[in-house]
């Protein structure tokens, strides 16, 4: 069975996720794959444009809620939707990533949900034999 890349669990009045990566890189991304898919269907959103994002925190459990934050932000601020994600940069404090993605369109993209941040609230990075795994509470 393939190991998937992240599933959604009920929360009350929030929406959590659970995020798994065979490593960091792969763990941030899937996160903000996760993201996305909680807002429109990922397979709606064309690679036409790249955004690079650079973070810097005091941990990586602070990157992670700041990197999602800022995709927010680009989706809040621009309309912007993200279907990839290449983590170019990555260490305790600091990531450097390309988004590729579009503007969202009415026409194309079924907005789910309105997502307002990543929140800190249970959020451990955790590592085992399998890969990094962390559970993200999203506010809605």
């Amino acid at each position: 069975m393939p190991k998937k890349d992240f599933e959604i669990i009920d929360h009350t009045g929030d929406v959590a996720v659970i995020v798994y990566g065979d490593d960091l890189k792969q763990l941030f991304s899937n996160a903000a794959s996760a993201l996305f898919s909680l807002v429109a269907d990922p397979e709606s959103i064309r690679q036409q444009l790249q955004r690079d994002v650079k973070i810097t925190s005091e941990d990586k459990d602070s990157l992670l809620v700041e990197w999602l934050n800022e995709l927010i932000y680009l989706l809040d601020a621009e309309q912007m939707l993200f279907g990839r994600f290449d983590i170019e940069r990555l260490t305790d404090n600091s990531l450097k990533a390309s988004c590729y993605g579009e503007n969202a369109d009415p026409q194309r993209h079924r907005i789910r949900l309105g997502v307002k941040a990543a929140t800190y609230h249970m959020l451990k990075i955790d590592k085992d034999s399998n890969g990094y795994k962390v559970q993200i509470i999203f506010d809605i």
